[in-house]
């Protein structure tokens, strides 16, 4: 029973995903640590690579579709691979099992819910623009950032926070983005942020794993959940408000970053 209950909790974060594009490590982690009574360390380690290989079929999609910009992806991913394996190299001289870091984890996973759950509700207060096709030249503009160190220090909080609490490249990221990038349409934003969170999460992933901070049976489970779930999700955004989805989601992220914070 158990095994359905990890494929079925992989299938409602998958369709939330769908819906909302929000990440599946701000609702997975807190999932797997609330209702299932996995240790933190595990439930990171489990969702970064979780997040991997869902953010790379979503990265191929775009890719096709050219809507990647690949150079913000590359600025932002030389200040966040660093990172994440510096942080890495804190875990393992730490030791990922010690009270210690069990602490900061659960701390620091808290404050991402928040920051998450105010990114969230922003974008759903704000709302959806339709996007323009922006001309060469334009586009040529748009990707230059306000200054060139700031997705370098961007990317390298992201590569922090994502390594230690697997949340961070989703609704924070896409709502950093937008002020890094103003003159790029929301879309592009969205792109930008699921190609780079793949090299990201992918390098964290399998540097938790050498930790020993990877579930692996699951892992299989969750995807086995999440991959009907997304495409499902993605078929229901017609029909459903966007705004009222993600308000409601914000609510739940804040609850869910309060009461780790409290632990």
């Amino acid at each position: 029973m158990e095994d359905l209950a990890f494929i079925a909790a992989g299938l409602l974060v998958g369709i939330i995903v769908g819906l909302t594009g929000v990440g599946g490590g701000s609702l997975m982690t807190p999932l797997l640590i609330f209702g299932f009574g996995i240790k933190p360390y595990l439930a990171v380690g489990t969702d970064l690579l979780f997040a991997a290989a869902t953010k790379f079929s979503g990265s191929v999609t775009l890719a096709r579709s050219r809507m990647i910009d690949w150079p913000i992806v590359g600025w932002l991913s030389l200040g966040s691979i660093p990172a994440a394996l510096i942080t890495l190299a804190v875990l393992h001289a730490a030791g990922t099992r010690s009270e210690a870091v069990q602490s900061v984890i659960t701390s620091t996973l808290g404050g991402a819910l928040l920051l998450t759950a105010a990114a969230t509700l922003y974008k759903a207060l704000r709302g959806s623009s339709s996007p323009r096709a922006l001309s060469d030249a334009e586009l040529a503009l748009a990707v230059r950032p306000r200054h060139w160190s700031l997705p370098l220090a961007f990317g390298a909080l992201i590569g922090v926070l994502v390594t230690l609490t697997s949340v961070g490249a989703g609704a924070i990221g896409v709502s950093a983005l937008m002020l890094l990038y103003p003159r790029l349409p929301l879309v592009r934003i969205v792109a930008a942020d699921i190609a780079y969170a793949v090299p990201l999460t992918l390098v964290a992933g399998l540097g938790h794993a050498g930790l020993g901070s990877v579930d692996w049976a699951l892992l299989a489970q969750l995807l086995c959940g999440s991959i009907p779930g997304i495409w499902l999700g993605s078929r229901l955004i017609q029909r459903t408000s966007d705004r009222v989805i993600r308000s409601l989601l914000s609510g739940l992220l804040a609850w869910a970053g309060l009461k780790l914070i409290s632990i």
